[in-house]
């Protein structure tokens, strides 16, 4: 099996890790030449071992940020804490800057929403009334700025964007909320801690993005509530003013679940008088309406109730204008 941890490890420093991180990188190439760790490793299921959680958790418990020889030795001295920790928790990619492919989207909707994301983490993703938005060319030069009603915000959300725009506009929030396993609270300083480890060493302007957004959230804090997004999703949806329009967002998150879990959320979601908007791999299901040909895109697939509105990053650094994309020839 240490085949196995050495591959996925092998993988994540060739394929995910440069550009962003230095350090992850560096830690992921030693640990898929260092037998005694992808031993110490395979005490956790795949999904446990994942290199962005492994390398959060052991920074959350102390490991230093340095080189690869120095992360080992606190690794293997801490290896049954690591091995605890890791079992207990999951990736939470809390991006804001996800908002910025979904904005398309939102700004289809008219208000008053309602606006419920499932998988949320700590909610940062319910604040698309409180960023400001940057939508800049190829080059880096501004096409559009908008700022929210009282002024531009302390986040900032920039993304480039060739092509088309449509029309872009903040929406009109009312009522924020969501649904996670493990929910963090970022007015707790372990859970504020444990957001700020799972950022990589290096992205410095991601640091600065979470920092401002835990502000916002801390100082108007979106319901959230610990379980099953399907178990949760009536319950939730009730608590919503039925003078708003109830929007549902599952960004990122649907990949996480089985596929009968899956196509059963997406089905009760469909199932509610509300919008949906998701951002997922074109691949991942077929609630595409129209179905849509996963080969013609080059990122994520950003929709409204299942039509395709744009072509996106799945961390929102890009978007392409996608509406009338072209069905799937099948």
């Amino acid at each position: 099996m240490t085949d196995a941890v050495a591959d996925r490890y092998d993988r994540f420093a060739r394929d995910e890790a440069p550009g962003r991180s230095d350090v992850y990188a560096e830690w992921a190439a030693g640990v898929a030449a260092d037998v005694e760790v992808q031993s110490m490793l395979e005490r956790l299921t795949p999904q446990h071992r994942q290199p962005p959680l492994v390398f959060a958790v052991s920074r959350l418990l102390g490991a230093p940020v340095a080189g690869y020889p120095q992360w080992r030795a606190f690794l293997l001295a801490h290896a049954g804490e690591v091995v605890e920790e890791c079992a207990r928790r999951g990736v939470q990619i809390n991006e804001p800057l996800r908002l910025a492919a979904l904005l398309p989207a939102l700004s289809m909707i008219d208000g008053p929403i309602a606006l419920l994301e499932l998988g949320a983490a700590a909610g940062l993703c319910l604040y698309p009334d409180r960023f400001s938005f940057r939508v800049d060319d190829a080059d880096g030069v501004a096409r559009l700025r908008l700022d929210p009603h009282d002024g531009p915000s302390q986040v900032l959300l920039t993304s480039a964007v060739q092509g088309e725009l449509p029309p872009l506009r903040l929406p009109e929030v009312v009522w924020r909320a969501g649904v996670d396993l493990d929910p963090i609270d970022v007015r707790a300083p372990g859970d504020r801690t444990w957001l700020q480890s799972l950022i990589w060493p290096g992205e410095h302007a991601r640091a600065e993005r979470i920092s401002g957004a835990m502000a916002i959230a801390a100082a108007d804090p979106p319901l959230l509530r610990a379980g099953d997004a399907i178990e949760q999703l009536d319950a939730m949806a009730a608590a919503a003013p039925a003078d708003a329009t109830l929007v549902v967002t599952t960004p990122g998150m649907l990949v996480y679940l089985p596929r009968a879990r899956r196509l059963e959320l997406i089905d009760r979601i469909r199932a509610f008088d509300a919008r949906w908007i998701t951002i997922d791999p074109p691949a991942l299901h077929d609630a595409w309406r129209p179905a849509v040909d996963a080969a013609a895109f080059r990122g994520f697939a950003v929709a409204l109730d299942g039509q395709v509105v744009a072509d996106a990053d799945p961390l929102g650094r890009w978007w392409e204008w996608r509406a009338g994309v072209s069905p799937d020839p099948a």
